[in-house]
């Protein structure tokens, strides 16, 4: 599993690094305070800290890349030493050759610029580049499997979905549907066009739920079906006001994003109080599809406290319309109200 950190992050966790290393030198290294804000200690202190850098970008993307991605700890624990030397000469490079040519100045004394005792002296200061590049490997790669995780299952559910699918033909169900509506057609027609809606329903959530886009009218006839199909539960106590305004023949939507403010209303709403009447509205014009709802809850429950469909709803309106759209609710005094603004599409 090959890793895609971006690498900006690296970028953010060195200036982090270096002002804790900064505050850190000034800490241990009791120097005067007119040596702490020149610039050869600005220098001595950013090129340890690059050094620390490169060999934390080494480690990452080729001996945690090559060994511990593989579980193969024993080998990586091998090029730890590997890694401190390498360290120990990017910073004799850094330190003793480059900024030395500019200052004529060593930051190490001639004695302890030997190469036994530099080299190991340097351990110990490459040691947090090994370890750091270490464990940022192992937090992107945990979130890496975490994130195939989330997506195997989410692949799992809709493999679920589809052989339950499968298991019930549609053409069987459909057809067994309109036999009953051919047996009741001239004996009780009103029970009759009930299930000629309700095939009509299910034909919807199984051949146009599952596509990208889908046609206003296809989802709104879908809303009115619903509804009429819910009056029939409701008898004469469903307490409503249902409107739509303007014109759409072409335009399309995401699917299934409509009947999620209209289950709301029907799910969670106090409908069968004429005094605490329910609406919803939805209205088509210059380019935009706007839907309220509002709707009396029942008291002492709280079914908005979560927030789940909601962030779901976001989430999949993010997806199709980035920042184009406009979601709000509002809930206060034992009533709830939703509002959805999104571009059409032709």
């Amino acid at each position: 599993m090959k890793l895609k950190v971006p690498f900006y992050y690296h970028i953010v966790l060195f200036i982090g690094l270096y002002i804790i290393f900064y505050l850190w030198d000034i800490g241990v290294g009791e120097k005067e305070e007119s040596f702490i804000f020149n610039k050869l200690f600005f220098l001595f202190s950013f090129s340890q800290l690059l050094a620390i850098f490169v060999i934390y970008i080494l480690n990452f993307y080729t001996f945690c890349n090559w060994f511990l991605n593989k579980k193969k700890l024993f080998i990586y624990l091998i090029t730890i030493p590997v890694s401190l030397l390498l360290f120990a000469g990017v910073r004799y490079l850094f330190q003793e050759i480059i900024i030395f040519e500019f200052t004529g100045i060593h930051n190490y004394t001639e004695k302890s610029r030997q190469i036994t005792f530099y080299i190991r002296d340097n351990f110990f200061f490459g040691l947090p580049a090994v370890i750091l590049s270490s464990l940022s490997y192992l937090f992107w790669q945990f979130q890496e499997t975490q994130k195939q995780n989330q997506e195997l299952l989410l692949e799992n559910k809709k493999a679920e979905f589809q052989i339950l699918k499968s298991q019930v033909s549609p053409h069987f169900l459909f057809n067994t549907l309109n036999s009953f509506y051919s047996q009741l057609i001239g004996k009780d027609d009103e029970i009759a066009a009930d299930i000629l809606v309700l095939s009509d329903l299910l034909r919807y959530v199984i051949t146009e739920t599952d596509k990208d886009e889908a046609l206003v009218s296809k989802e709104i006839q879908f809303i009115k079906n619903y509804i009429h199909l819910q009056q029939k539960r409701f008898e004469d106590q469903l307490y409503l006001d249902f409107s739509i305004e303007g014109d759409y023949t072409i335009e399309k939507i995401l699917p299934s994003v409509l009947i999620h403010f209209i289950e709301n209303v029907f799910k969670h709403g106090k409908l069968n109080d004429s005094e605490k009447r329910a609406m919803i509205s939805i209205q088509i014009k210059h380019g935009f599809l706007e839907i309220s709802t509002f709707n009396y809850t029942v008291e002492g429950e709280n079914y908005y406290s979560t927030g789940i469909g909601f962030d779901n709803l976001t989430k999949r309106l993010e997806y199709g319309y980035k920042n184009q759209f406009l979601l709000e609710k509002t809930a206060e005094n034992n009533t709830f109200k939703m509002y959805l603004k999104i571009p059409l599409k032709k």
